[in-house]
């Protein structure tokens, strides 16, 4: 049964500065009593330019951001006033050893945020129209949040019921630190999935995904044909070169150095969300998909494992998508969605797939990886054309 999220309390104790070349950022002291403190956190990001997405960006705009010292507001925020939109819904059990978490490095106890939930994990969504309407199920990619899909919701509202989910270890969903009730594993991601589907949609949904995660919900879909109308793949790794990691990402799976870089706000989010693409995104943006990695740890050694997991077995993942979606027995309606400004994820041998597959491919030039944060509108209107051809050929 869905409950009612309630807004996070948030109170730092510490001033820090810090740049993309110099990773590793100063510890942060969280406080959850509420009480006021002499030394608020003193933050503010600078970044090139106005506060507008630039087309046609040189590459080194989008690597990010800097901290510059200034202050940082307890007021309300963008990141608050997205939760306030949304839920707790609790699917997949959790089956963890009942000890509590410590982190990998010294081996302290975690905070609340890094434990396993004792029965149900809680996942955060976002609902957008009415329950009695088709349903349609928005996939962040790897890594994001629900929140990228907000240009996207309201534009479905009016005849479809959509929604927008944090993966678990993302967003303001769980983040169990890893061996303690959930792994990361993409096995695991296939079976949650699976769990919160059938939680939040008791009729045919149709599903879209972005990135990495794509591989994940053709699994999913691949045992459950029954149950989906569409799928729409937007910037699926497709081809054999697609199922390395780029750089960006591949460097949170390394030992050690892995588990400090996930811990930097600037690399676990800024530089991985713009990188990927032509684009320098607004502040207020950035702030909510910074907002986990500034509040505690799990976040961080969340991305440690799931970089991990997927450097280990995206390569079986994608061959494994690629089998099925040519296989006669997928029945599924398959979009795949391209923007064609990727920056990780190259076009070459996307159409040429489509094509042999006999799968549509709808091109969205001025988008890049992360099409739903580029051109969220313009996706909002292919999702919506897909489904109504479906609901006239029924």
């Amino acid at each position: 049964m869905a409950t009612q999220a309630k807004s996070p309390s948030l109170c730092h104790s510490h001033k820090i500065q810090c740049f993309l070349h110099n990773p590793v950022p100063a510890p942060l002291s969280l406080v959850g009593n509420g009480k006021a403190h002499k030394k608020p956190l003193k933050f503010s990001c600078r970044s090139n330019g106005n506060d507008d997405y630039y087309i046609d960006a040189p590459v080194e705009v989008g690597d990010g951001f800097s901290f510059s010292g200034g202050k940082y507001s307890d007021g309300p925020s963008p990141s608050d006033e997205w939760f306030k939109q949304g839920k707790i819904v609790k699917a997949y059990a959790a089956f963890g050893s009942g000890e509590k978490a410590k982190d990998p490095i010294f081996g302290l106890a975690m905070g609340a945020d890094s434990q396993a939930s004792t029965d149900i994990f809680r996942w955060f969504c976002v609902e957008s129209g009415s329950a009695d309407n088709p349903s349609v199920i928005l996939i962040h990619g790897f890594p994001s949040q629900a929140y990228s899909y907000r240009k996207v919701l309201p534009m479905l509202s009016k005849d479809y019921h959509a929604i927008a989910f944090d993966w678990l270890g993302f967003g303001f969903s769980d983040k169990p630190q890893p061996k303690y009730g959930f792994d990361y594993t993409l096995n695991e991601f296939v079976s949650s999935l699976e769990s919160f589907i059938n939680e939040v949609a008791v009729k045919k949904v149709t599903l879209v995904v972005q990135g990495y995660f794509a591989p994940v919900a053709v699994k999913y879909a691949s045992s459950h044909q029954e149950k989906i109308d569409n799928i729409i793949l937007l910037n699926p790794p497709l081809t054999a070169k697609h199922a390395n990691l780029p750089s960006t990402l591949s460097i949170f799976s390394n030992f050690l150095l892995g588990e400090i870089f996930s811990q930097d706000p600037l690399r676990a989010s800024d530089k991985a969300l713009t990188s990927c693409g032509p684009y320098k995104m607004k502040e207020d943006d950035a702030m909510v998909y910074r907002n986990p990695y500034l509040t505690s740890g799990a976040s961080g050694f969340a991305l440690n494992a799931i970089s991990r997991a997927m450097k280990k077995e995206l390569k079986k993942y994608v061959e494994e998508m690629r089998t099925t979606l040519t296989d006669e027995n997928w029945k599924i309606p398959t979009t795949v969605c391209w923007g064609k400004r990727d920056r990780w994820l190259s076009y070459d041998g996307v159409e040429e797939f489509c094509k042999d597959s006999k799968h549509k491919l709808i091109e969205i030039p001025m988008a890049g990886h992360h099409v739903q944060e580029d051109r969220g509108e313009e996706l909002g209107e292919v999702i919506k054309g897909v489904m109504r051809r479906t609901r006239l050929n029924l």
